[in-house]
């Protein structure tokens, strides 16, 4: 199969096009022939070395989630046959999804919606996941409550936008001014310009912050949280970081795979609480010049890598 194989830690042009061993489904998997791949920051990060990517065996392929048709069956599988339309996300650890086929678990992927295509439910797979987790099951925010999502362009934030609003809270959000009708759109209350306003002077007495960007704007999230406020993160302080309040409590959510929150998605999806986020396609032959968007950080949406 071609497949985008990552040959060192280093820049994107580590990353190039080449073939790799067909994958087999072993007791309780499948194979699913991938149709479209999505691009995550993750991604670099285990590309540069610096996000879990320390032990990798070269080439390796890149890649957490996918949409795609079963192409064969393991033993034992009865839930799926070839010829349906799947998605998923690889089990925490795992990646495989810049390429033609990929062997998974059956049990941690679900039916794609006749009426997401591809691309766009590969963009919903981990987004959906991570929002999920950190804003329902994690922070388990509440009807009239305030959140504050950093970041809001982004592809979890997008969705988590979308889903706090749904859940019935006041939803504010940090983008840049460019962005600013894109969140709107997607359900925010307040959108703030975080190269030209102080966030903490605009976004008081919040029940929930939810960091996607970290660093120093998670430092001074806490300025920003009621007593007893939660603050959920999955992008990290910086190192040696103590939180500087302790009538506050901070969280990391663990985002598990299964089923159940990618047909959480789908249902959410279907009576019209969420959609896709902006999608930006490249062919697979050119996830090096996609790893240079997503590393700049300054993505609205997701990006997809097109596979067939």
């Amino acid at each position: 199969m071609k497949a985008v194989l990552l040959k060192a830690h280093g820049g994107p042009e580590m990353l190039a096009l080449g073939e790799a061993p067909d994958p087999v489904a072993g007791p309780g998997e499948v194979v699913v022939d991938i149709h479209a791949g999505s691009i995550n920051a993750a991604d670099y990060k285990v590309r540069l070395g610096s996000g879990g990517g320390g032990n990798l065996k070269f080439p390796h392929i890149l890649g957490r989630d996918f949409s795609g048709v079963v192409a064969a069956v393991g033993a034992g599988v009865t839930d799926f046959k070839p010829g349906e339309a799947v998605f998923g996300v690889t089990d925490q650890g795992i990646e495989g999804c810049y390429a033609e086929k990929l062997a998974i678990k059956a049990a941690i992927i679900a039916k794609k919606p006749d009426r997401l295509d591809h691309a766009a439910a590969a963009a919903m797979g981990l987004t959906s996941l991570t929002a999920l987790w950190a804003v329902e099951d994690t922070a388990k925010l509440q009807p009239g409550e305030t959140i504050l999502i950093q970041g809001g362009a982004g592809g979890v934030a997008g969705f988590a936008i979308q889903l706090a609003k749904h859940l019935g809270a006041r939803v504010l959000t940090t983008a840049s001014a460019s962005n600013h009708d894109y969140v709107r759109s997607l359900g925010a209350d307040l959108a703030i310009d975080y190269h030209k306003d102080d966030f903490t002077q605009l976004a008081r007495d919040c029940d929930v912050v939810f960091d996607t960007v970290g660093g120093e704007v998670q430092v001074r999230s806490y300025a920003v949280l009621k007593p007893g406020g939660r603050l959920v993160w999955i992008a990290a302080a910086p190192a040696g970081f103590q939180p500087s309040r302790n009538d506050v409590t901070v969280l990391r959510p663990n985002v598990k795979r299964d089923r159940a929150h990618l047909e959480r998605m789908v249902a959410l999806y279907e009576r019209g609480a969420v959609w896709p986020p902006n999608i930006v396609r490249y062919p697979l032959a050119a996830a090096a010049e996609a790893h240079k968007v997503s590393e700049s950080r300054h993505l609205r949406g997701k990006l997809v890598l097109i596979v067939r």
